[in-house]
């Protein structure tokens, strides 16, 4: 391993890792903030999806009260 470091002594850190395939923490902010959003989305359809056989409340009986 030692071989491998000198090969390479001007290249920055982040440069090999991304070389290795190793994400950096901005890669791995964005898939954490890609997959909440993901969560959120898949969440709100599976909502809908739930009451879709339901009637709403505009539909049915008058929920007003007075």
């Amino acid at each position: 391993m030692g071989e491998q470091e000198r090969e390479q002594p001007d290249t920055p850190s982040g440069i090999a890792s991304e070389d290795r395939g190793d994400p950096t923490t901005q890669q791995m902010r964005t898939v954490g903030q890609r997959r909440r959003e993901a969560e959120r989305k898949l969440d709100l359809h599976l909502e809908e999806a739930s009451h879709k056989g339901e009637p709403s409340a505009s539909e049915g009986e008058d929920h007003s009260e007075a």
